[in-house]
């Protein structure tokens, strides 16, 4: 089925759902044993539907990209001349992440930017391919990576460009973040506004009004901190695969990008990325919770309502609902005073579901345990979440691990951090306290 196809089933299955809830209502009755199961079932196949289309679409572009011809891309040692036709430019990669576009070409005048983007060179790349499939290297093309005796060996920066615009493509928080590309693992620093200044006073012309003391900074370095991951690779498959590079980024991305999702929504900030469903001071604290109206164990229109107003307008033209999937069994049910649902399912291939008019989005790693006091879901500008990605991955092979089944480890070890910047540009959703 096409995705045009699949979008029409969903809106059929929620539509059928909201029939069973709809006779309930205007017979005055909970939903039968029956009628539950019913429900359950129809909102749990559009769910499934949801993540099929969502899974498509991504796929969709992640192939597009992968099938793209890669141009080369580099200055050239003098070896290189000739047989590359570069003739010793100082010239970038074209990057697809957008945490690299930026990047202008006196990133070869910064030794740590220097060090990595050596690793473009074509001799570079040319021996990590055969390293990769073989484990055979020269020793002279990977000089530049200073861990070859170590057994593993600085990924090709263009192989973790495509590697971090795959996992965008893949998952929520990162198309929507902003995100940085930093050469190494070092920090990078992040001044979030605490405090607003309080409202200025009426004065004369020659004086400068009282002087501020409510406005604050919070301070929490953004440090990459290691994700790991190996998958094994038939040695045949290896040796016949016309391009392990995309072998190896089709396995690792998708891995690599729920961790990362899952962190960048509850991680708990040490050692690990800030989520946007963690209270804390260094991101969004309680203040941003709205609980109003809504009961223990359900979200209401008028709870929904209030969270949209307490974001300031200037955030909703870029602002996003995310809420579980088990979320939207409630959302699909709330009507508004007249009687309109107030989630609408889109039916046009790269619209998104809106809610209350904002757009929604469901993440199977958001908090679903309707409890009294749980959070339940967050409305927010996600572009004031940050994510700063160091760009010196690394592979290693494990060899003799799986020789008995012919088989070569690949090691992934990527380096990330996150956290939310600006606390007013969120607030979440929170179920009323017992």
């Amino acid at each position: 089925m096409t995705v045009r196809e699949l979008m029409e089933k969903r809106a059929g299955l929620i539509k059928r759902a909201r029939g069973i809830n709809e006779k309930a209502v205007e017979e005055g009755r909970d939903l039968t044993a029956e009628e539950k199961n019913n429900y359950d079932s129809l909102i749990g196949d559009a769910a499934a539907l949801g993540e099929t289309i969502k899974r498509d679409q991504a796929l969709a572009t992640l192939e597009a990209e992968l099938e793209a011809p890669q141009g080369d891309p580099h200055r050239m040692d003098p070896q290189d001349r000739g047989n590359d036709g570069d003739n010793g430019r100082r010239e970038l990669p074209k990057f697809e992440s957008r945490g690299l576009q930026g990047l202008g070409v006196d990133a070869f005048d910064s030794g740590e930017w220097r060090a990595l983007l050596e690793t473009a060179k074509p001799t570079y790349r040319r021996a990590f391919d055969r390293w990769m499939r073989v484990g055979d290297y020269d020793r002279r093309a990977l000089q530049v990576d200073v861990n070859t005796s170590g057994g593993y060996l600085v990924t090709p920066v263009q192989m973790v460009d495509r590697m971090i615009q795959a996992i965008d493509n893949l998952t929520f928080i990162r198309q929507w973040a902003t995100v940085f590309s930093v050469p190494n693992a070092d920090s990078l620093g992040v001044v979030s506004l605490n405090n607003d200044p309080a409202d200025p006073t009426w004065t004369s012309e020659l004086a400068i009004g009282d002087e501020d003391s409510t406005m604050d900074f919070g301070n929490r370095a953004l440090r990459p901190h290691p994700l790991a991951k190996y998958i094994k690779i038939s040695n045949t498959l290896l040796r016949k695969v016309p391009s392990v590079e995309n072998l190896a980024i089709n396995r690792l991305a998708y891995k690599f990008g729920v961790t990362m999702e899952a962190n960048f929504l509850t991680g708990n900030g040490s050692q690990q990325p800030l989520g946007v469903f963690t209270a804390s001071a260094d991101g969004i604290p309680t203040s941003r919770d709205v609980i109003s109206e809504n009961t223990t164990t359900a979200m209401t229109y008028n709870g929904l309502i209030n969270a949209k107003y307490t974001l300031k307008q200037p955030y909703w033209a870029r602002a996003r609902w995310l809420f579980h999937t088990d979320g939207m069994k409630q959302l699909v049910k709330i009507k508004d005073s007249n009687g309109q649902y107030i989630w609408r399912e889109s039916v046009r291939a790269g619209e998104p579901d809106r809610l209350l008019n904002i757009p929604i989005s469901m993440s199977e790693y958001a908090p679903n345990t309707f409890t009294a006091g749980q959070y339940v879901g967050i409305l927010g500008d996600f572009s004031n979440y940050w994510i700063a990605d160091a760009l010196d991955m690394s592979f290693q092979r494990l060899v003799e691990k799986f020789a008995e089944t012919n088989q070569t480890g690949l090691v992934g070890r990527l380096e990330s951090d996150g956290q939310p910047v600006l606390a007013e540009a969120f607030v979440r959703v929170q179920l009323a306290a017992s």
